[in-house]
């Protein structure tokens, strides 16, 4: 399985995120991704509903001429009234947070266990209807974290600290 975190958006601080669209450089990276992407050879692109998952998977798909489409549960952390973090240290504290007590509400209406579960469940449903078929799937920073740490035995959030816009992990193993 191939996730790939969505590529560079507009910030618009009077919007949620999850309504955020990729930005001219965002659109740009994207073909910079394809050419990354082609090298592990994915048959199908499968995105997240959220608008800048979408045009990342679409960019990526349409160099790479092959098919896409969007399936629930992919989505970021839900954090729809989250206020917008002017300040970046203030925005990571909270993220920090939000990693390392994965069972309460600290930020947004779903906790990182929530999110966790909600994100694995779609990526084995995911991948169960694309059976046999190397999939690319175009998700988020925050849930992609999580999975991933919870795989590789890694510290969620110095991973998610990490990750580039866009960003390609391949998870191997039984999923």
């Amino acid at each position: 399985m191939i996730l790939v975190r969505h590529s560079l958006p507009e910030i618009d601080p009077n919007r949620p995120a999850c309504t955020w669209r990729l930005s001219a450089e965002g659109r740009r990276r994207c073909r910079d991704l394809a050419a990354e992407l082609a090298w592990w050879r994915p048959e199908v692109i499968v995105t997240s509903v959220e608008p800048k998952a979408v045009e990342t998977g679409q960019i990526v798909a349409g160099v790479l001429q092959l098919p896409w489409r969007t399936a629930a549960g992919l989505h970021e952390h839900e954090r729809p009234d989250t206020p917008f973090y002017a300040n970046r240290q203030e925005f990571e504290e909270k993220v920090a947070e939000f990693f390392a007590r994965p069972d309460e509400l600290v930020l947004g209406v779903e906790t990182a266990r929530q999110a966790l579960n909600r994100f694995r469940q779609a990526v084995a449903a995911v991948l169960e209807q694309h059976l046999g078929q190397k999939v690319a799937i175009v998700t988020h920073g925050t849930v992609m974290s999580l999975l991933v740490a919870e795989r590789a035995g890694l510290d969620a959030f110095a991973f998610w600290r990490v990750l580039g816009l866009p960003e390609i992990v391949f998870v191997g193993g039984d999923e």
